[in-house]
């Protein structure tokens, strides 16, 4: 990495011009520039690899330029350079977000091995985010376990997609790993050393949501009592992933749409927008084209959100990967549950009824399962007793004859308790899961005498 443009800031005009000469002839591009206003403005109209800013000037000092180009542009290397050289004014130079501090009269030589020095950190430093970002994919696509066609497909999507700025829609069940996606997605693209900040639309109360993802400013409601920058600007320069954004009010979503239109925000009760780089990237486990025919969606934000839709694939849907799974999940609760004995594996006939079970609550199902056999088992192996809620393979809820009576109460019955199990006995999540309403699921747990399950 060369630092090509360099701009000097000097009031001194045989300072710039000695400066100037020197970096042509080490194959540098230089620019000079008086003041600090003129530096500012310079750095607005061209990008620039380098400054080199004089502390004593006229008007604003170079220490002051030096907090406003921290500010402006983070990236851009600054040298400080003064006549009056003091330990301290170096020192607080340093504070301040400077590379290095050299003190004038200098020698030519040294100027340039500054230069050079501040070439080889960038070009360590762009190294070391090119193998966090490797690092970074691996980890999120090998925490997408599977080797069915579907995750396959699923991998070569994410891959593709996340080589893009384009936002992307994940679609869904609840439990498939949404956010898993959603990170490989951010780990694996030219963003994965800025941040990702994942929101949870609908575990934020309405009233609350539009301050939460823009911000506000001192005033704007009641107990504003300090102005504060939303999660899109913790987000600038990286992603943002909005879980469940089918659970934003309707007004909320105008805003969203103006910021993936505009690329800008304004937080709540400001007058002024902001510019933002965020790539958005929104989930759902809900049908949103049905939503917006509903007019609970807007339809216009849908398409803009709906740029690069990737579908995950339900559990049941590729049954072949439960083993994988099962080993994986078993490898990492052995790690985090400190497991003695370790669990080795689980038994051919349990993995038998695994792999037979549909998996209403999906990934996340299974390892809530695998982590209660484990806490609860105390052998190395893991077999068909450790999972005493499934039926054994074949039709759902075990044999019961050929009445279809009693084979829908039994896979009923089956089902409800599956689905408090994943939502750990939350009876309104358990409801969405089995897509009845809260009250026809209180029916039925009075019906079939399970009203001990849940809460």
């Amino acid at each position: 990495m060369i630092l090509r443009n360099v701009l000097v800031v000097d009031d001194d005009a045989g300072m710039r011009q000695m400066l100037s000469l020197l970096l042509k002839s080490r194959g540098y591009a230089p620019a000079a520039v008086d003041s600090a206003a003129s530096a500012l403005k310079e750095l607005e109209a061209k990008p620039y690899d380098a400054v080199l800013c004089d502390v004593r000037m006229p008007e604003t000092d170079g220490m002051t330029l030096l907090g406003e180009i921290q500010r402006r542009v983070p990236e851009i290397t600054v040298v400080m350079m003064s006549a009056y050289g003091s330990e301290e004014i170096a020192i607080e130079a340093m504070k301040r977000g400077a590379y290095d501090y050299v003190s004038k009269p200098f020698r030519a030589d040294e100027i340039a091995l500054v230069l050079r020095k501040a070439e080889e950190r960038e070009r360590l430093r762009r190294e070391n985010l090119r193998l966090r970002a490797q690092v970074g994919a691996d980890r999120g696509l090998s925490m997408l376990v599977g080797q069915s066609p579907a995750m396959q497909d699923l991998h070569r999507s994410i891959r593709k997609s996340a080589a893009v700025a384009s936002t992307v829609l994940l679609v869904g069940e609840s439990g498939t790993g949404k956010e898993l996606v959603a990170r490989a997605l951010h780990d694996l693209s030219p963003r994965s050393a800025m941040p990702l900040v994942a929101v949870n639309c609908a575990a934020i109360p309405d009233e609350l949501i539009e301050s939460e993802l823009f911000g506000h400013v001192k005033g704007a409601f009641t107990n504003a009592t300090s102005t504060k920058n939303g999660l899109f600007a913790e987000a600038d320069g990286g992603t943002i992933f909005l879980d469940e954004v089918a659970e934003l009010p309707y007004g909320v979503q105008a805003s969203l749409l103006r910021a993936l239109q505009e690329n800008e925000i304004r937080r709540v009760g400001d007058t002024q927008s902001r510019e933002i780089d965020v790539r958005v990237i929104a989930a759902t486990s809900k049908d949103l084209e049905a939503a917006c025919a509903a007019g609970a969606f807007r339809e216009d934000l849908f398409y803009r959100l709906n740029v690069l839709p990737l579908r995950l694939p339900p559990l049941r849907e590729r049954l072949d990967d439960v083993p994988l799974l099962v080993a994986h999940f078993v490898e990492k609760l052995n790690l985090a549950l400190r497991r003695v004995p370790r669990v080795r594996g689980v038994s051919d006939e349990a993995l038998a009824v695994l792999g037979g079970h549909r998996w209403p609550g999906n990934v996340r199902e299974l390892e809530n399962l695998i982590e209660r056999a484990m806490v609860l088992s105390e052998g190395e192996w893991l077999d068909r007793a450790a999972f005493g809620g499934l039926p054994a393979p074949g039709p759902a809820g075990g044999p019961v004859g050929l009445s279809i009576k009693q084979g829908v109460r039994a896979l009923e019955i089956d089902l409800i308790r599956r689905a408090l199990d994943v939502t750990e006995g939350n009876r309104t999540h358990a409801a969405a899961l089995l897509e009845i309403s809260h009250r026809a699921l209180l029916y039925k747990l009075k019906e079939y005498g399970l009203t001990g399950y849940g809460r």
